[in-house]
């Protein structure tokens, strides 16, 4: 199977991955603290979890994740999934591992899933629809920080 749930031995392809896509994204302002992140992920009171996708015939590569956490719907009265980041490595792309990893967040909720995309992303817009998934018209994101 190619996607999995991350452990606590992945913690460095994990970071990894998450500075990577800042990259792609070209966001160079990445704060990434490990054992923050070590803790937040694999701690005694986890926050969020990571699917791993790993290539065919390729164990042991790591070639993309979904970066997780649980959310909860009062509309919808159950819970669903929050997608923070999907990031596939670009020498694992076109062989269905993006797909891998949302089918099995589909498969873990009966709720909603969902994620941001940014503005301007074509491909991601085609990729997600193709899926079928859609944009939520009528909604702005607010943003509170520390």
């Amino acid at each position: 199977m190619p996607v999995r749930d991350a452990v606590f031995e992945d913690i460095e392809e994990i970071c990894a991955l998450i500075e990577e896509h800042a990259v792609y994204e070209d966001k160079h302002d990445l704060k990434l603290d490990r054992a923050e992140m070590s803790g937040h992920l694999f701690g005694p009171d986890p926050k969020a979890w990571v699917l791993i996708a790993t290539p065919p015939g390729e164990p042991g590569t790591v070639a993309g994740f979904a970066f997780c956490s649980w959310n909860f719907s009062t509309w919808e009265a159950r819970p669903g999934i929050w997608l923070d980041d999907l990031f596939v490595r670009p020498a694992h792309r076109r062989f269905g591992l993006g797909s891998e990893l949302l089918d099995e967040l589909r498969n873990r909720t009966t709720g909603r899933v969902e994620w941001d995309m940014q503005e301007g992303n074509e491909k991601g817009k085609a990729f997600y629809a193709q899926l079928g998934a859609e944009p939520v018209p009528g909604w702005v994101r607010y943003r509170w920080r520390p």
